[in-house]
């Protein structure tokens, strides 16, 4: 999926839009995305000046958005403005090493469980075959008030 397919499933836009690609999607189990890191990212102009790096809560909000997208293909829906999908927790959160300007952040996140309106997935972000971050999230999808 292109980045225009992205923009379909997703709600969220520039600067928070955080996937770039979906290289590999199955409803209903798993799916794969690209986050190019650039040094040109607004968040770098204070995270940190002179030694950039991503920030972690960024890493997970990716993971989630890659989560959102599988989350939409599994339902065989797409954002129509009148729910949204919300962070309701984060477990077993790792941070591995720092993920720094012309990283690509390769994110891998699979449905561990689905039940009505609450999701929970396991998501690990890579770069070069190495985890940096790791963690359980969970989302729930709400009506927009």
């Amino acid at each position: 999926m292109d980045i225009q397919g992205v923009l379909e499933h997703l709600p969220h836009r520039y600067p928070f839009l955080l996937i770039d690609r979906v290289l590999e999607c199955q409803p209903g189990e798993r799916i794969v995305a690209i986050k190019n890191v650039t040094v040109n990212e607004p968040i770098f102009t204070g995270h940190f000046p002179g030694r950039p790096i991503f920030p972690g809560v960024l890493i997970m909000e990716a993971l989630a958005q890659a989560g959102g997208i599988l989350a939409f293909r599994t339902t065989e829906t797409k954002p129509d403005g009148r729910t949204l999908f919300y962070y309701a927790g984060i477990d077993n959160c790792r941070f591995k090493q720092p993920v720094l300007p012309g990283d690509q952040l390769r994110l891998e996140v699979e449905i561990l469980k689905a039940k009505r309106t609450i999701w929970k997935f396991k998501g690990e972000a890579k770069v070069d075959g190495k985890i940096v971050a790791e963690a359980e999230l969970m989302c729930a999808q709400q009506e927009v008030i």
